[in-house]
């Protein structure tokens, strides 16, 4: 598996500026791709569980959710549905049943409209570990446009009070090490030269980041040399994985598996200088902006979201 990592402006799609000399007072990043990975692919956890049901019992999940039941949001903590953007439908509205049997009866359905609103989601805040590994199923319509921003995991000094936001927001700037890093998993459209959405692509903020060629700290990409652009109208089963950092070290990872596949691997994140900060919240939208993204009208499905401890691979199945 090659695959290598790239410092970039990533989805903000801006075109690159004149490059600036970077703070000296920032460590160098040993980040590495990993070219012999260990990390499992193929079924995980998840198989166990057909189409997911009572996956939440497993001792190794923190959080599941599967749309089934619950209200709009029910399970979640927060819920940014400003201009109507989320809604429920079956996740088989337009395609054959027989494709995707694990997905159920209901997704999520995320509509960003132009001169609206930017789309919408819900975040989660959960008790965290050392190793953490989040999976969610998703589809982008036939004719959505590039994606500003997608699903973030951010890390948060509490899960109570003002510290429990100490992780969100902070565009442009470089985060304090006692205070949040975050990584996302995202479509990135390479400033337009990829067809909508694009490809997959990290993008990360933490303390030891490298700045945008503007001098900001607009958010570093991580993602293989190659891989092939985001086909439209698919449900697609996204992973990631986090490894925390010893306080202050460079031995933390992440890594995206795309369908069950490994698709990059690295290694050498120096995440956090604090014990007590953890990746803590998982925010799972679609968020869209006028920047680059021209259609009207943007449509993003999710569906079967787990939050665990343990690799959890594709959904299994329903008979």
């Amino acid at each position: 598996m090659a695959v290598a990592f790239l410092i970039s402006c990533a989805q903000t799609l801006t075109e690159p500026a004149k490059v600036v000399a970077q703070d000296e007072s920032i460590p160098k990043s040993p980040i590495s791709a990993v070219d012999k990975s260990q990390l499992p692919s193929g079924d995980g956890l998840a198989v166990a569980f057909e189409a997911d049901r009572g996956i939440e019992q497993h001792r190794k999940v923190v959080f599941a959710d599967d749309f089934e039941v619950e209200a709009l949001g029910g399970k979640w903590d927060e819920i940014n549905d400003r201009g109507n953007a989320l809604s429920f439908v079956h996740p088989h509205a337009n395609s054959s049943p027989t494709k995707h049997p694990q997905l159920g009866h209901r997704s999520l359905k995320v509509t960003a409209t132009l001169g609206k609103n930017t789309g919408g989601g819900f975040t989660k805040w959960f008790s965290s570990a050392d190793r953490l590994f989040i999976r969610f199923y998703t589809k982008f319509d036939q004719d959505c446009d590039y994606v500003h921003h997608f699903c973030t995991l951010r890390a948060n000094k509490s899960l109570q009070g003002a510290e429990r936001w100490s992780g969100f927001g902070g565009a442009g700037k470089r985060p304090n090490g006692e205070e949040r890093f975050s990584t996302a998993i995202e479509p990135w459209g390479n400033w337009g030269k990829w067809n909508p959405p694009g490809r997959w692509n990290f993008y990360s903020y933490w303390h030891t980041m490298s700045a945008s060629p503007d001098g900001k700290y607009w958010g570093n990409g991580f993602r293989p040399d190659t891989q092939p652009n985001i086909e439209r109208g698919k449900w697609i089963c996204v992973e990631m994985m986090i490894q925390h950092n010893t306080p202050g070290m460079d031995d933390g990872e992440q890594a995206y598996w795309i369908d069950g596949e490994l698709r990059g691997h690295w290694k050498g994140f120096n995440w956090r200088t604090s014990s007590t900060l953890f990746a803590n919240a998982l925010t799972l939208e679609s968020y869209v902006t006028d920047r680059w993204t021209k259609q009207s009208e943007n449509i993003v499905y999710f569906d079967n979201v787990v939050i665990a401890k343990e690799y959890i691979g594709p959904a299994s199945n329903a008979n």
